[in-house]
This record gives C-alpha cells, sequence and structure tokens, in this order.
C-alpha cells in the first residue's frame, strides 16, 4: 500500500483557533495506527488533512512518497469511513457500493489497483466493465460479509449492517490508504465489540495502510498496531498500546488513557531518618527502601504520583471486627470507603485516604486525598468502611509537578522491572 507522512503540519481556523499545531507523525506501511484523543484535540482534522478534505496551513504531507499538498481529495486515493455512515437512501447496497466505481469508469476507463509493487497485475489495469465492478463488489462483500444484505436498501439495515456497508463501499474502491472517524461512535456497545475485531481482520487480510480516528480508549488499546495520543493538536506519545498504557510519556497520557483512570496524587518527595518518604496534605507513605533514590528526589522536589486503580491494594476488615479500627501494617495508610460502584466484573471504590501523620503547624486545613481502587466482583464492601491501602511501588509512576514529564527510572535509580500490582487482602 502506502506510507503516510506529515512534517510540521498546522491548521489553524478562523479566530485563530489552533486545530493542528506542528505536528510531525509517519504512518508506516500495511500498519493500522490510531488517533486518539478527546473531542476538539484535533484528531479529526488531521485526518481530513490527509484526506484532503482541508488545506494545510504549513508543513507538508505525502502519500506513498508524493507530495499530496496541492492535490485535490479525489486525486489522493483514500477512502474515508465516518462517523455518519452516509449511503444513498435511494440505492440497494450494491448500488451503494458499484456507484464510486461506475463514477470512476466514466472518468477515467480503468480500473484502480492496489499500490503495493507486488500487487501489481496486468488484469488489475483492465478497463471497469459492468463484469469488473460486479466481481469487485462481491470481493468487498465477502471481506465485510454482508454478501446477504446486498439488495436492501439503507432503511432495512441496523446499525451494524449499515457500518459494514460503509466499510464494504470503501473497501470496493481499493485505495492506497483507509482512513476511520469514529466509525463504530454511533452503534450499541454490542455491536461496537463485534465491528472492532472484524476492522482488525479486513486491515490484515487486505494488507493495507490504516489510519483510525477515536475518543474510545478501548478501541485504541485493543486496535492500534500503535497508537498515538494527541491533545491540543499535537501529539503527546505515539507507541505500541501496551508501551504507552504501562510508561506514559506524561502527566495527561498517564490520565487519558484507563477506565478508570489514573489516580493522579500533587505531594512531594522527603526524607525523614533517612527514610524516603512521599507526603500529600497529612499522609505520608514510606518509599520502597530497596531503590536507591537520588538525593535530589528526597530534598522536598514536588511530584506528583501516578497508581492505577488496579495497582491500588486493599485490606479489609475480617467480618467480626470491620466496626473496628484498620490495624497497621508496615507502609499501609488508613482510609474510609467513600463510594461503591459494582459493574459486573469488578467493584469500584473511591476511598479517603486518612491522616496518619500531624497536621501541620498552625492548624492549616490539610489536603484531603482521595483514590480509586478495582476490587474484585465477589467483593463485599460498604460505603464508610474502614480499610487500609499499600501502594504496588513497581507499578508506581512519577511526573514532575510542573511540567507534567514523567520521571523516567534513571531520575530514580531504578533498574528493575515493575511488578504485577492489585490485589485485595483481608
Amino acid at each position: 500500500m502506502a506510507t503516510v507522512v506529515l512534517e510540521r503540519v498546522s491548521k489553524v481556523f478562523a479566530g485563530g483557533i489552533v486545530a493542528v499545531d506542528n505536528l510531525s507523525l509517519e504512518v508506516n506501511d500495511q500498519e493500522l495506527l490510531v488517533l486518539v484523543g478527546p473531542s476538539g484535540c484535533g484528531k479529526t482534522s488531521t485526518l481530513r488533512l490527509i484526506a484532503g478534505l482541508e488545506a494545510a496551513d504549513g508543513g507538508s504531507i505525502h502519500i506513498g512518497g508524493r507530495l499530496v499538498n496541492d492535490l485535490p481529495a479525489r486525486a489522493r486515493d483514500v477512502a474515508m469511513v465516518m462517523q455518519n455512515h452516509s449511503l444513498y437512501p435511494h440505492m440497494n447496497v450494491y448500488g451503494n457500493m458499484a456507484f464510486g466505481l461506475k463514477l470512476r469508469r466514466r472518468a477515467a476507463g480503468r480500473w484502480p489497483s492496489w499500490r503495493s509493487a507486488s500487487q501489481h497485475r496486468d488484469g488489475d489495469q483492465a478497463p471497469i466493465n459492468g463484469r469488473r465492478i460486479e466481481q469487485q463488489v462481491m470481493d468487498a462483500a465477502h471481506l465485510a460479509g454482508i454478501e446477504s444484505l446486498l439488495y436492501r436498501k439503507p432503511n432495512q439495515l441496523s446499525g451494524g449492517e449499515s457500518q459494514r456497508v460503509a466499510l464494504a463501499r470503501a473497501l470496493v474502491r481499493r485505495p492506497a490508504v483507509f482512513l476511520f472517524d469514529e466509525p463504530l461512535s454511533n452503534l450499541d456497545a454490542q455491536a461496537r465489540v463485534a465491528m472492532r475485531p472484524e476492522i482488525k481482520r479486513i486491515q490484515r487480510q487486505t494488507e493495507t495502510t490504516m489510519v483510525y480516528v477515536t475518543h474510545d480508549q478501548v478501541e485504541a488499546l485493543s486496535l492500534g498496531d500503535r497508537i498515538a495520543v494527541v491533545d491540543r493538536g499535537a501529539i503527546q506519545q505515539i507507541a505500541v498500546p501496551r508501551e504507552v498504557y504501562d510508561r506514559p510519556k506524561n502527566r495527561f497520557v498517564a490520565s487519558f488513557l484507563g477506565s478508570p483512570a489514573m489516580n493522579l496524587i500533587e505531594g512531594c518527595v522527603e526524607s525523614t531518618a533517612g527514610q524516603a518518604v512521599f507526603r500529600a496534605g497529612a499522609v505520608t507513605v514510606a518509599l520502597d527502601q530497596a531503590i536507591a533514590w537520588p538525593a535530589e528526589w528526597t530534598n522536598g522536589r514536588k511530584v506528583s504520583l501516578g497508581i492505577r486503580p488496579e495497582d491500588v491494594m486493599i485490606r479489609l476488615q475480617p467480618d467480626d471486627s470491620r466496626s473496628a479500627s484498620t490495624g497497621s501494617r508496615p507502609n499501609e495508610i488508613p482510609a474510609k470507603v467513600a463510594t461503591v460502584e459494582h459493574v459486573g466484573d469488578a467493584t469500584l471504590v473511591q476511598i479517603d485516604l486518612l491522616e496518619n501523620r500531624a497536621v501541620d503547624v498552625g492548624g492549616r486545613a490539610s489536603q484531603q486525598v482521595r483514590i480509586g481502587g478495582k476490587l474484585p466482583a465477589w467483593t463485599r464492601v460498604d460505603v464508610g468502611e474502614r480499610v487500609a491501602v499499600q501502594f504496588d511501588w513497581q507499578r508506581v509512576h512519577w511526573f514532575d509537578h510542573s511540567s507534567g514529564e514523567r520521571l523516567t527510572y534513571a531520575d530514580r535509580g531504578e533498574g528493575r522491572p515493575r511488578g504485577h500490582g492489585g490485589n485485595t487482602t483481608t
């Protein structure tokens, strides 16, 4: 197929609204790259710039090694599947799929071919006649699994079926690059789950280059060969899904990816009697003594501690002593359950960490520290219940208080791989 390369691309709309800010990106041949970010972050604008539906105000866009900035959308050899399926209501599915090919036959008289050099064949350049159109429509229908729907009208299709038709209509063109703009957002949850592996399967079978836009982090993590996290028109991090989830580059990436979201606690690192501790308000927790914390970390440096709910270890009281205060174990923080949500496969809790050191001199109010935890579905826990919390230090993330950038392993002398956390004890 083709690579897609954006070099320092910018787009500014009327009123000085910066949609894309000096963005550079390279999509490899036959890769499925996902652009993910919150609404208004610039991901759809980036997709439209690639498609030629918007003109870039700066930078260059290359598709298959060819500069396309000045080419109209129809000459860029891309196909776009949008959130709105936009099927022609007066045509059946077959007609919707064949319509674009008939227009191209009138315009060029030649059959579109896959762009991979290894797939060029004389037969691909044959004139587009009725038999050729039918063959290509049937091939695309088979790939999308809609052979039984070819003679239905759009108003006879479900949302999931309409999405498959929109996908097949793009497939039938055999473009160099497929562009997807939140194609599953209008489907119900069950249909979305069913369509994700289908898109992945089709991408693998056709060996195409795909750029997929979504705000759904589950889609991003499950679909992408790589994912690019976008915020305010710029890419914050681009890597394979596991890398982005396990090693977020900055505080924004850490907070955006993950459901429930990562806990971010503002505080500072200090040294007390030779022991490195993290302080947040009236909460103090001793840091892992197995890690050689450098001196520049322990002089009151302001940081953000990040830990995912599944890595918060929560100790419940035994059934016969739940009304009593929670006993203390090394590195434990006393806490109280604030909210409980049962979500089927897990129990989500919000927990208020309680004071475990003297309140600041002067009687100043200390900040309340509330964090989220994720427990097994069978866990019985009540609002107001006293519990104890520990952090899995091999799963803790650190971010600079001012810049929000991740503090790397080298910054704090960490040389061990992070372990597996997240459990409940009684």
